[in-house]
Parts: C-alpha cells; sequence; structure tokens
C-alpha cells in the first residue's frame, strides 16, 4: 500500500469515527454531561498515555497559554454536550448536519481575529448554508423536538468555530496531539463538579459503551486523522471531514433504524455541498 493510500485509510477510518460517535446520545441513556464526562475522561487518559510513550514535550510555553488551554477546555465541555443534547432530543441527523456548520460560523470569525478580508463568495456560502438549515428545521415552533435539536446543533456548530478559531491564534504552535489532550483533561475537570447533581446509576454496558467513545471515536479517531495529515494535502482532509455526517447518518438508519425526512435530506445535501465547495475553494485560495 502506497503512503497516500495509506492516508486515505486512516483520515476515512477517522472520520467514520467521528461520524460513529454521535450514535452513543442514543445508545446511551445517560444526560449529556454524563456521556461528555465519560467521554472526555477515557480520551484523555488514552492520548496521555500514547504523549507519554512517545515522549512528546507537554508543558506549556507560558501562563497565558495554560489559561487559553483551560478556556479550549471549557468550550469543548460545552460544544460536545450542546452535540449529544441536540441528538437526543430529535435525530443523529439534524444533530449532526446542524452541527456541520461551523465553517460557515469561521468564516465569520476570521475577519476580526485575523484581519481578513469577508468576502462576496463567503456571504453566498453562508446564505445557502442558511436555506439548508430551513429545510432541515420543519417549523419555527420552539415546542417542536426537531426544531430545538436543530438549534442546539447550531449552538455545537457555533462553540466548534469558536473553538478552532482560538486553537489557530493562541496555540497553533504545539503539537494537535497535546492540544487534544490538554482540552479533554480540561473538560473532564470542569464537568466533574457538575455530576453531583446528575444520576449516576450507570450499569456495566454503560462504562463500557463511555469507553469505546472515548478510546475509539476520540483517542484513535485523532491519532489517524493527524497520522492521515503526514501523507495527503490538508485540502483533501478538510474535504474528507465533510463525510462525518455521511457516515453518522448511514450509521444511524442501519443500526438505530433513523430514516431522515426528505427535506431533512435535502437541506443536507445543500449544507454539505456548500461546504464542500467552500472547503476546496478556501485551500485553492490558500
Amino acid at each position: 500500500m502506497t503512503p497516500k493510500r495509506h492516508g486515505l485509510v486512516e483520515i476515512h477510518v477517522a472520520v467514520l469515527l467521528f461520524g460513529l460517535a454521535g450514535l452513543f446520545g442514543k445508545f446511551l441513556f445517560l444526560s449529556p454531561l454524563v456521556i461528555v464526562f465519560g467521554r472526555t475522561s477515557f480520551a484523555a487518559l488514552t492520548i496521555s498515555a500514547i504523549l507519554f510513550y512517545s515522549k512528546t514535550q507537554i508543558r506549556t510555553k507560558s501562563i497565558q497559554d495554560f489559561t487559553v488551554l483551560v478556556l479550549l477546555g471549557i468550550i469543548l465541555a460545552i460544544h460536545w454536550v450542546t452535540f449529544f443534547h441536540a441528538i437526543q432530543i430529535s435525530t443523529v441527523a439534524v444533530g449532526l448536519l446542524t452541527f456541520s456548520t461551523f465553517p460557515v460560523f469561521v468564516t465569520f470569525m476570521e475577519p476580526y481575529f485575523f484581519k481578513e478580508n469577508l468576502r462576496r463568495f463567503d456571504m453566498l456560502t453562508a446564505g445557502s448554508v442558511f436555506i439548508g438549515l430551513t429545510l432541515v428545521i420543519p417549523s419555527l415552533d420552539f415546542q417542536n423536538n426537531i426544531t430545538q435539536g436543530a438549534f442546539w446543533g447550531t449552538i455545537s456548530g457555533f462553540t466548534f468555530a469558536v473553538l478552532s478559531i482560538l486553537n489557530r491564534k493562541y496555540v497553533g504552535t504545539y503539537p494537535s496531539m497535546v492540544i487534544v489532550c490538554y482540552q479533554n483533561w480540561m473538560a473532564t475537570l470542569i464537568l466533574f463538579p457538575f455530576l453531583f447533581f446528575e444520576d449516576l446509576s450507570l450499569q456495566p454496558i454503560d462504562f463500557l459503551l463511555l469507553a469505546v467513545l472515548g478510546i475509539f471515536c476520540t483517542a484513535l479517531a485523532h491519532v489517524l486523522f493527524i497520522k492521515s495529515l503526514v501523507h495527503i494535502k490538508t485540502q483533501l482532509a478538510s474535504i474528507t471531514a465533510c463525510l462525518e455526517p455521511v457516515y453518522g447518518i448511514i450509521f444511524a438508519f442501519v443500526l438505530l433504524g433513523e430514516m431522515p425526512a426528505l427535506r431533512t435530506i435535502l437541506g443536507g445535501c445543500i449544507i454539505l455541498g456548500t461546504i464542500t465547495i467552500a472547503s476546496m475553494k478556501r485551500h485553492t485560495r490558500e
């Protein structure tokens, strides 16, 4: 197998695992907060073991960097809690598709953080994604579970966009695995006090599923994604990452019997198509 093909296999497995993660919101009959705590705990321990084994330096260069990493951990916790909440009150498809709008938020944040110009194409992209969202959302009635799920999924996308921007601006000089490790540990510590207000009557199967979510769908997925970048271009990686909702929706159909409504599929095609084209144009421009 050639290095490039090996990289393609790695990134598709990584994206497949990321897509599978959303289904745990349906597999686990636990609150989103408990699910995320379990996910970050197992992920943090696994990534720490990998960094220790590889003798990677994890010490931060300054107090400011450490403070930013703490903030990123808080944002990561909010991102995943809102993501799983969106899926639990609606469907896997709605949660994944509305979360996947995050590149649009990134586009509008970049001019503020990096003094980059907002282009006409960016406005068209935002408009197209908005049209896709209106198809995913059945009505503006917030009593509707799908509407609620779309709202929280969009909040999840927004927080992920903030996470991406802050990563790039403040801690981009650190290895990706080190950043992910700090974020998961900080998210775990931030969420811990809230566990005292949650029902923690977990069954053995719950621990097993949380371990799979944290070790395979989080830690291993990140390792494979980062390793793949050694052999393939960033542009190809970004486009492949757009398949996360597709894999997730297919898994939801096969494992949960969730069949998205026709308008959800149409809206999803518009959103994912727009994001893919925008990603291709962005990397061509760079």
